[in-house]
């Protein structure tokens, strides 16, 4: 049927309902609903990745990463389900069910519970017309109405030139020498859109953080209330998609390089195979959080030059420092390293459990009964020297040294004489417990000004009192 053959007055109603929005593309194939999508950003939310998200929500796993990339890891739709009021993707398929069942509007909105109103509007506005006469598609009815009810914004940025100048300045401007002459910095390849470049020169840039160009317009436009913008919405003009504001290539100029947002739950979940649920921080003991009974321990690595390291132990309720002597391995410098190969440096897993187990079992058995480490692969043996030791292994979160902080504190001591920089196996075993007993013979304020050496001492005594009462 042509168009010339409908009634003016349906084609009249045709030309007000499309005068309420602007013109719309052809869909090609529809978006899936924002049920849809809402239900995916949720799911990424949650921490799992691009790929589970979309097979869980019915989509192929390219048109998510589409979703995430072009949304720079930001939910680009608000996450909140829509009032009551508006009709939602199951309720069309249902009357494009009943329309094809050749109903009438007032039984579809009887059928529904909504006003005849709303059924003969939605009939109208957002059924498909590709082919010259109004047939009604669930898919292209919700494509319809989520293209009518986008409102979106102009950008801040977009339309105020002078802050944008400004924004941009401190951002991605130029590193100038004290005489004021221009310092190019390294020549740096195209950016290609990649996440954190790794090991490649990057642009030297002025670099200001958002959040310090932000809070800086206060200062230097005390009364120019038009110079003002969030430090969230020059990351979003950096990290959507067609924002238009900021080119997404300027992420290089930010101090971390990364051009998406990884959602905070999935940093924190990416697998580690050595990590059990069984291991993890939740699942220790509530006596080693309050540090009221000894023998739970804190432990981590000191790295120095040339893959050399020493091990440091911590006891969370005397503070008391052991140091773990990590000597290079047989065959150290002798050929170039081998990917895959054997760790020589002294602190693989197989070094590490047998250095651990030594200084381990020099400890009474009611001293050793917990050790909390961070995630590292050195520790991934944990079961052979819990098996050994008797010492039950808990990793920390990831990215969470405050759940180690006595361990953290200590390593921040031992600093002074391990520097950042220097080679750490030079130190043989004796002089790692010659810096030992100098730190725990340090008093120490959270102790009373007692001594980690005084207090470990009581608690070696409170332990021996029942066995001496008892051969007495």
């Amino acid at each position: 049927m042509k168009t010339s053959d409908v009634p003016e007055g349906q084609r009249r109603q045709w030309r007000a309902d499309r005068a309420l929005r602007p013109a719309m593309r052809s869909p090609g194939r529809p978006d899936p609903s924002r049920v849809v999508q809402r239900q995916f950003w949720r799911l990424i939310a949650t921490g799992v990745t691009t790929a589970e998200a979309s097979l869980a929500v019915g989509v192929s796993w390219p048109v998510g990463a589409r979703w995430f990339r072009h949304a720079g890891g930001m939910p680009p739709i608000s996450l909140a389900e829509p009032s009551g009021r508006y009709l939602t993707f199951e309720e069309r398929e249902e009357i494009a069910i009943l329309r094809a069942m050749s109903k009438g509007v007032r039984e579809i909105a009887r059928a529904l519970g909504r006003d005849p109103g709303t059924i003969s509007r939605e009939l109208r506005r957002n059924a498909a017309t590709r082919s010259g006469k109004q047939e009604y598609r669930a898919t292209v009815a919700q494509w319809k109405a989520q293209q009518a009810a986008k409102r979106p914004k102009s950008a801040k940025l977009l339309g105020n030139d002078r802050l944008r100048e400004y924004v941009q300045e401190r951002l991605s401007g130029n590193v100038h020498r004290p005489d004021g002459t221009v310092a190019a910095g390294p020549q740096t390849p195209a950016w290609k859109g990649l996440n954190k470049p790794h090991r490649q020169d990057r642009r030297w840039a002025t670099a200001w953080s958002p959040e310090q160009i932000s809070h800086r317009l206060k200062a230097d436009f005390p009364e120019d209330e038009s110079m003002r913008i969030s430090h969230e919405a020059i990351y979003q003009s950096l990290f959507i998609e067609g924002r238009g504001a900021l080119k997404r290539e300027l992420v290089a100029c930010l101090r971390t390089g990364r051009a998406l947002r990884e959602p905070r739950s999935r940093s924190r979940n990416k697998p580690q195979g050595h990590v059990t649920a069984d291991v993890v921080l939740r699942e220790r003991p509530a006596e080693a959080a309050d540090r009221a009974v000894p023998g739970h321990w804190e432990g981590d690595l000191i790295i120095g030059t040339a893959r050399s390291a020493i091990g440091t132990l911590v006891e969370r309720s005397s503070r008391s420092t052991l140091l773990v002597h990590l000597p290079r391995m047989e065959g150290w410098g002798e050929a170039p390293p081998v990917k895959n190969g054997p760790a020589l440096g002294g602190y693989g897993a197989v070094a590490m459990n047998t250095a651990l187990t030594v200084s381990m079992t020099k400890l009474p058995e009611q001293l050793r009964k917990t050790l909390t480490w961070d995630r590292g692969k050195e520790l991934s043996g944990h079961a052979q020297f819990a098996l050994e030791t008797g010492t039950k292994v808990f990793f920390a979160d990831p990215h969470s040294p405050w759940q180690r902080p006595t361990n953290e504190n200590t390593n921040g001591l031992l600093r002074q004489y391990f520097p950042k920089g220097t080679d750490l196996s030079r130190w043989s075993a004796e002089d790692l417990e010659a810096v030992a007993l100098a730190i725990n013979n340090r008093p120490r304020k959270i102790l009373g000004w007692k001594t980690p050496a005084e207090v470990f001492e009581e608690q070696l005594r409170s332990l021996q009192q029942p066995g001496v009462a008892t051969t007495g």
